[in-house]
């Protein structure tokens, strides 16, 4: 029968720590999930690190100077014990970003999209596989929150309460359905890629729609895209809330796209708010003018133009490891990414290995993917030398 764990352990003290630490080393099987106060500030913090064996649920307050959520950094670097997450990709980089890395991953939500579920949230898998129906209303909170109230408490618990006995299900029905290792290297590879999560606006790129701009309207909406966002990470900062509540991506694409004169123009365009055309509209606009002074000056930087990628048939790889990828998982009866995931399609699309031995050294493709495919492979890709 299944089980799972009553109630839930608060770890506010070191000692609560090594409590904790002391009981989960000898489980061989977790749950784990984290909190951040990720939607109500500038930079978020690691707020709870969540962990659930069979018999017991730890809620780790790491805003507590004495806890340490590389307190656990040895257990969950450690191969040999199953880690249930589900969709850990921005877990794994919170706790990168505290010096812990975790081996042994079983991420349910990779498996259940594997596997070619409809409905692969946690929510729906402990519905469906347990009936228990789990409340979600708390998703947005801001579990920087002391004392966390009862309601929070109960949400952030269950999020690891149901899950060991959720991943050995669906682990099981990756078993039956004959992917468990696909499922199991895709997860390797998550884990051992995950990077500390990269500072606040670094990874923004405008995406512009280049075929209604002229090339003169294109470098002026870069330009403006560019310095709208420097400047919603330094107003974001000082108010200590996310950048995208500031000033949303969205929004940044339509004043580049069509830069606004006036304030009502500004407060028309897409995502863009009242409130943050009061406060900061005068600053765009006067961004704005800067800009298309520097145009008209002809001191604007001028995009390069897209290349595409060195190798010209890169893309036609790519193409052909796409097709080839669809027509054996449709004799597989098996979803496309089991055959080979969108990683390894740019992993093969961009090296093009001459031979089995080749192709063999990428480790994220397995013993399994080599037996199958690997002639096959070889042999399409020397096409698109």
């Amino acid at each position: 029968m299944p089980n799972w764990p009553e109630g839930a352990i608060d770890v506010e003290t070191a000692e609560a720590v090594r409590q904790a630490a002391d009981h989960v080393q000898g489980a061989k099987e977790l749950a784990v999930d984290v909190e951040a106060d990720a939607m109500h500030a500038f930079r978020a913090r690691l707020c709870f690190v969540q962990v659930a064996t069979d018999e017991r649920v730890y809620l780790f307050d790491t805003l507590r100077p004495e806890v340490r959520a590389d307190s656990l950094a040895a257990v969950f670097a450690d191969p040999a014990r199953t880690k249930f997450f589900h969709a850990a990709g921005g877990d794994l980089q919170y706790l990168a970003e505290v010096g812990v890395r975790i081996r042994g991953l079983f991420d349910t939500h990779r498996a259940a999209t594997l596997l070619g579920w409809q409905k692969v949230g946690l929510a729906d898998l402990v519905r469906e596989r347990l009936g228990i129906e789990l409340k979600k209303e708390h998703q947005q909170s801001d579990f920087s929150i002391r004392p966390l109230p009862p309601g929070m408490r109960e949400y952030i618990a269950d999020d690891v309460r149901y899950l060991v006995e959720i991943g050995r299900q669906v682990r099981e029905e990756c078993r039956k359905a004959d992917i468990l290792e696909e499922v199991e290297l895709d997860c390797a590879r998550i884990a051992e890629e995950a990077a500390e999560r990269p500072a606040e606006g670094a990874l923004f790129r405008p995406k512009l729609p280049r075929h209604q701009l002229k090339p003169a309207e294109y470098a002026l909406g870069l330009a403006i895209a560019a310095r709208l966002n420097a400047l919603r990470l330094q107003w974001a900062e000082a108010a200590n809330v996310p950048m995208g509540r500031m000033l949303s991506n969205a929004a940044i694409t339509a004043i580049a796209t069509r830069p606004p004169s006036t304030l009502k123009e500004l407060a028309r365009l897409e995502g863009v708010r009242g409130a943050f055309v009061r406060e900061h509209g005068e600053e765009v606009l006067s961004a704005i003018r800067e800009l298309i002074a520097l145009r008209r000056e002809g001191k604007l930087p001028v995009p390069e133009e897209d290349r595409g990628p060195r190798d010209p048939n890169r893309r036609k790889r790519a193409e052909a490891l796409k097709e080839f990828r669809t027509e054996k998982a449709k004799q597989r009866g098996v979803t496309g990414s089991v055959i080979l995931s969108n990683a390894l399609v740019d992993d093969l699309s961009a090296c093009a290995p001459r031979s089995l031995e080749e192709l063999a050294t990428n480790r994220w493709l397995g013993e399994k993917r080599i037996r199958l495919y690997g002639a096959e492979l070889v042999e399409l890709l020397a096409k698109f030398r």
